[in-house]
């Protein structure tokens, strides 16, 4: 009987040794994450994270959940938004991104409203209708089953409540040979250089390749059980804000 496969970037590898294979890229990324995005995308990732900020509108004594949140930049301003009656849970599957996470988070002063939990995006180990909004930044691609993460979200989100996915997605065509180029020939260049890594962030590339373009993951969003979704386009395509609701 053959076993089911999905793909780790280009290569198709067993379902079930996906999550193992993601887990040493981050393991191996970790100590330079923030270093890397900032050198990957110019800067410009903190922009788009600051405009996921703006539309999660997220107020005093709401409950966030930060997915796959690494080293917890998004979880520390939504700490800060609401206050001390709500709270903040930074999650994430892979160990060593959480404890940079959490380094980073106590150095600046977050506590009392953080609470910090090693998941699987795929089943959710929290109570039906806990959190006010979910947030997902460059993390969904690494997951093997995204319906089944999609729909462990929607059953966590209270009424009302808004899941929002930032992700690398499908440039417009004018901008994709330049994009092409830089992903496969520089991307894996400055991860030899700066984090002597050149094979993790090959991946990294290779991923953003094999995950769903805009419409798609927005029929996904649907098909999981979301209301009024929609995307934005940041940056041409390259990557884009998906927001849905449940109501």
């Amino acid at each position: 009987m053959s076993k089911e496969t999905t793909h780790f970037g280009y290569e198709s590898v067993a379902a079930e040794d996906k999550a193992g294979r993601v887990k040493a890229v981050f393991d191996s990324v970790a100590g330079n994450y923030d270093l890397m995005n900032d050198l990957m995308s110019g800067g410009l990732h903190r922009l788009w994270k600051r405009f996921t900020v703006e539309q999660a509108a997220v107020r005093r004594g709401h409950y966030v959940l930060d997915l796959a949140g690494g080293t917890g930049d998004l979880a520390k301003t939504f700490a800060r938004q609401v206050g001390s009656s709500g709270q903040v849970v930074l999650a994430d599957i892979n160990a060593a991104m959480l404890q940079e996470g959490r380094r980073r988070l106590i150095d600046a002063g977050i506590a009392g409203n953080m609470a910090i939990a090693q998941v699987d995006a795929q089943k959710l180990p929290f109570a039906p209708s806990s959190f006010h909004c979910i947030t997902m930044a460059f993390g969904l691609r690494n997951v093997t089953d995204k319906q089944a993460a999609l729909k462990s979200m929607l059953s966590v989100l209270k009424p009302g409540g808004k899941t929002m996915i930032l992700e690398f997605s499908q440039p417009t065509p004018a901008l994709k040979p330049a994009y092409d180029l830089y992903s496969f020939q520089i991307l894996p260049l400055l991860g030899k250089l700066v984090a002597d890594d050149e094979t993790s962030y090959q991946y990294l590339a290779e991923s953003i390749r094999m995950h769903p373009n805009q419409e798609t993951l927005l029929g996904m969003m649907r098909e999981a059980g979301f209301e009024r979704c929609r995307y934005h386009n940041l940056a041409g395509g390259i990557v884009a804000l998906h927001i849905g609701y449940r109501i």
